[in-house]
């Protein structure tokens, strides 16, 4: 018995040291912008779920849910499924499967949204964090160039929530 438990044991260290085939690879992105805002003002305007429909300039439509509480999804451009799976007052953190992102490539992707007081809560920072799964992506430099495009999509984006939390 001895025997047997030593040896699932090796075999059991052996699977641990050399990881699974095809393991995940995450990666971040993170970005941030200030606004002359309080975070009340700033989340008004830009926390709303489908607020992401002005500044990411998307379609969106709550399909579950009850806008802004766990388990709300919403479909954007008729096509990807976005259910929160975490929020906060002034915050909320999505979800997507894998198949909504790109057909072929099983990336498996969280953002999150948030704002912070700043300045005694005169100013408010957002936040945008991404989450992924390059693995799929293959090569370097397909995963450079996607982290390019995501970079440049949200920068645009925190740029347009900016403006919208400062909007008369």
């Amino acid at each position: 018995m001895r025997k047997s438990f030593l040896a699932g044991a090796a075999i059991a260290a052996v699977l641990l040291v050399s990881g699974p085939a095809g393991a995940a690879e995450y990666t971040t992105i993170l970005l941030d912008k200030i606004v002359d805002r309080t975070p009340d003002q700033t989340w008004a305007k830009i926390g709303p779920y489908c607020a992401i429909a002005t500044w990411l300039k998307v379609t969106c439509v709550v399909t579950s849910g009850n806008q802004l509480s766990v388990g709300t999804n919403r479909r954007l451009n008729g096509k990807t499924d976005e259910i929160i799976v975490a929020q906060t007052p002034y915050s909320y953190t999505y979800g997507q499967q894998p198949s909504d992102i790109q057909p072929g490539s099983p990336i498996y992707y969280h953002g999150t949204l948030a704002v912070e007081p700043l300045d005694r809560g005169r100013k408010t920072k957002i936040v945008y964090t991404l989450l992924y799964d390059q693995a799929p992506l293959g090569t370097d430099q397909a995963k450079a160039e996607n982290r390019a495009a995501r970079t440049k999509r949200f920068t645009e984006a925190l740029e347009n929530m900016k403006v919208m939390a400062e909007s008369p």
